[in-house]
């Protein structure tokens, strides 16, 4: 059978660069070990489940071998576009996408998986492999050796009870994992807690699946914009308890109404989280509609389970940069960007994003924006948006305030 033809995927919607690609040598080791495995010990695609298959060069390549009945959980809407449309490119069709659940696992013999970043969303899905997948179930794990840490070999130890790193080759390296351990009635995830947050003054409970970032702690970069929201409402107030206010202070209140929310406002959490700023404004702002969206399911799990937490009225959508947002339809985005994608550092995350808000943003509708203090985004959110202040700056981290033009 002729080599797949792994350079005919893309990675679109999500970032497209020279220096960014659809697959790796570790996909190419998956889908080797499982092809060989999976003739050798008679597993059919319908036991075969993938999980963290970033632009579907693991599911497809199978799929072109002849496997049918595959099944994949990818974390990233911006994934699970790619595969769908690599899968119409390629005429591969019949793949089925799930959430990390049994549907998922039930019945898999054989659990391929692109090794998470996060040592928390390693351990949910060895649990999950674990509670769901069959009693005799395998799980193959891979990385680049770069990234690849003793640790991980540790976690997984704890739900299976053997667990065998491979020789390294192409700067990868398998992890072969059997003998599933018991696992305790409930899961330990999602996890949560009560945390302090700049603007209220009862604590919020934060809920977190393993693939959320954070977890279940307050980003340093949410908690300054938060000072920053809190600070401005604090402003507001007492420009509205001073009689007589001058015209300085009248337009201060009118620059910062936007901002604020206000009866009828629609708020957007762009690249949310767990929820704990749009948590935070919809419950000090209970006037303004909020909706918060990321393109991380385990993100948007985590989101919908803080919000039903605190009582916060919070719309949660798994989206790709807001497209599923109307044009023209926001007064106010709250955004904390990544700079990185996957394991490399690009700021092209950042740039769809700010795409994004300027597309849903009405005319003069305001982007709040906190990010790492060298990087250069000013400029950019000046050109993409229109007329930028600064509004905060430390050492780590710079709030701005852009005016849709």
């Amino acid at each position: 059978m002729p080599d797949f033809a792994y350079d005919r995927l893309r990675r679109s919607p999500d970032v497209e660069a020279e220096n960014l690609f659809a697959y790796d040598a570790t996909d190419r080791m998956l889908v080797e070990r499982a092809r060989a495995d999976a003739a050798d010990q008679q597993v059919p695609g319908s036991e075969i489940a993938i999980i963290g298959d970033e632009y579907g060069a693991i599911t497809l390549a199978l799929a072109d071998a002849g496997l049918t009945g595959l099944r994949v959980h990818q974390d990233l809407a911006t994934g699970r576009r790619a595969l769908a449309r690599n899968a119409v490119a390629l005429g591969l069709v019949g793949l089925r996408s799930h959430e990390l659940d049994a549907q998922l696992l039930e019945g898999a013999g054989l659990v391929l998986l692109q090794l998470p970043k996060s040592l928390a969303e390693l351990e949910e899905i060895a649990d999950a492999v674990t509670r769901w997948a069959a009693p005799e179930v395998t799980l193959i794990a891979g990385g680049r050796v770069k990234h690849m840490t003793l640790t991980q070999n540790e976690v997984l130890a704890r739900s299976f009870g053997h667990v065998q790193p491979q020789r390294a080759e192409r700067k990868s390296r398998l992890i072969v994992a059997s003998s599933p351990r018991g696992v305790p009635a409930e899961s330990m995830f999602p996890v949560s807690a009560r945390i302090e947050v700049p603007g209220r003054d009862q604590p919020l409970t934060v809920v977190a699946h393993g693939g959320a970032f954070a977890g279940v702690k307050l980003d340093i970069g949410t908690r300054v914009l938060l000072e920053v929201l809190a600070s401005r409402a604090q402003l507001l107030r007492n420009s509205a308890d001073q009689p007589g206010r001058s015209r300085e202070s009248s337009d201060r209140r009118k620059s910062s109404g936007v901002m604020q929310g206000g009866a009828g406002a629609t708020v957007i959490d762009l690249g949310c989280g767990t929820g704990v700023l749009a948590a935070t404004y919809a419950l000090t702002h209970p006037e303004a509609r909020v909706i918060a969206t990321d393109r991380s399911a385990a993100a948007v799990a985590s989101a919908r389970a803080t919000m039903h937490a605190n009582g916060a009225d919070v719309e949660v959508t798994h989206d790709d940069a807001g497209s599923e947002i109307p044009d023209q339809s926001v007064d106010l985005v709250l955004l904390n960007p990544p700079f990185h994608l996957g394991a490399s550092i690009h700021t092209g995350a950042a740039t769809r994003l700010f795409e994004a808000a300027a597309r849903i943003l009405k005319p003069g509708g305001e982007l709040l924006t906190v990010y790492n203090s060298h990087l250069a985004y000013k400029q950019e959110l000046a050109t993409r948006i229109g007329p930028t202040d600064q509004l905060h700056r430390t050492s780590k981290f710079t709030v701005t305030r852009s005016i849709r033009r």
